[in-house]
């Protein structure tokens, strides 16, 4: 399972121009899923993507989670991070979890992070989304389990 996460100062999804989710400060979460993915997997992940300190402290240094900030998550769906581009010039996607799998784990991930006390916006799954940011620092990382 894969999180490409943005430190935002604001994010947005728009989808057939209407916004469906929307935070100011905290975290865009796209998130995608490979097939050996599970719900063991899926907690493991939501757990590291809100507790990872990539917010400054009061020295500037990163150090703070989302959490002691105050922040928020802004979880979208993405396929394509799953891609094999190995190879060739064209991305391929078979490691890429099921339409099925993928749609009960992003649930699941969204779920648990709200179970968690976070506020947990969502882009929706499978449509075709402009997501807009402002990343601020930029900042982002990619974790995996």
């Amino acid at each position: 399972m894969i999180a490409l996460i943005q430190r935002v100062s604001r994010a947005s999804v728009v989808v057939d121009n209407q916004t469906i989710g929307a935070i100011d400060k905290g975290l865009l979460v796209l998130l995608g899923v490979e097939q050996e993915d599970t719900r063991e997997k899926m907690e493991k992940l939501a757990t590291k993507v809100m507790s990872y300190r990539v917010f400054s402290d009061e020295n500037g240094k990163m150090n703070l989670n989302l959490e002691q900030v105050g922040g928020s998550l802004l979880v979208v769906s993405q396929f394509t991070l799953a891609a094999d581009t190995g190879r060739g010039l064209r991305p391929s996607f078979s490691g890429a979890g099921t339409p099925d799998q993928a749609l009960a784990l992003y649930e699941e991930f969204v779920a648990f992070s709200r179970a968690k006390g976070v506020n947990t916006e969502t882009g929706q799954f499978g449509a075709d989304m402009q997501v807009s940011l402002v990343n601020d620092g930029p900042v982002t990382f990619n974790l995996q389990v």
